[in-house]
């Protein structure tokens, strides 16, 4: 099965892999530029929005909330950071479409070997793997932030094929990315850490499910109410 099998495009033949970033450029500006010019340019909007963002920070380790009817909730603490970077990088693949997302992913991941653009600050191939007493091991995060790269392209693609362009297919798109960067991210932190299943879900998935039923509800709303305005503002849509 490929993403471009029939059952999933939702779009006419041509309007498939128009996304809703074709369309932040003003027009003033996209004809005086190339059209390689505006896609660089969109990447690396789409790489700087996901730097900014791994750097807010949700500091709830270790803590314990009373929600209403008295339910109390303990998260636990974990070694990868609440940040508002995965809603980014989901936002900003279903925005720029496969090719430029995962580039913007990408781009994100490469300028963080040498800037302090990951989460927390850090930055640096130790990140991702590095040596520790003559042996090789993995930084705890570095499967996130792979599974960035890999969870963009997929929103992006779907996208292309017109899943954002309704709550419900918006929804879907950035589930499956949310479950891909989960996929990638919490095998890599059980071997780094040493963690078994069950721990490695407790502290790599577990304190982030209420934050990704915030990041569905929003992409459910932001993706449809763009492209009505886009339609507004064209008539074409």
């Amino acid at each position: 099965m490929t993403l471009a099998a029939p059952r999933l495009n939702r779009l006419p033949a041509g309007e498939r892999g128009i996304t809703i970033g074709d369309f932040l450029v003003p027009i003033a500006v996209g004809e005086r530029i190339s059209e390689r010019a505006r896609h660089i340019a969109l990447i690396v909007i789409g790489a700087v929005l996901i730097a900014l963002t791994a750097n807010i920070a949700i500091v709830l380790h270790g803590q314990t909330f009373t929600l209403p009817g008295d339910v109390r909730v303990t998260l636990p603490v974990s070694p990868v950071p609440i940040t508002a970077q995965t809603f980014a990088v989901l936002l900003v693949g279903g925005a720029l479409g496969f090719r430029r997302g995962l580039m913007a992913a990408g781009l994100y991941l490469v300028l963080g070997l040498a800037l302090p653009v990951y989460a927390g600050g850090a930055s640096g191939l130790h990140t991702l793997i590095g040596r520790d007493a003559g042996h090789w091991v993995l930084g705890a995060t570095g499967g996130y932030l792979l599974g960035f790269v890999l969870a963009a392209a997929i929103v992006g693609r779907l996208a292309e094929l017109g899943w954002d362009r309704h709550v419900g297919g918006a929804v879907v798109a950035m589930l499956l990315g949310n479950v891909v960067i989960y996929l990638v991210g919490v095998p890599w932190l059980m071997v780094a850490a040493g963690f078994d299943l069950t721990t490695g879900l407790a502290k790599g998935v577990y304190p982030f499910l209420v934050g990704d039923i915030l990041k569905l509800a929003l992409a459910g709303i932001i993706f449809p109410a763009a492209w009505w305005l886009v339609g507004r503002g064209d008539g074409a849509r």
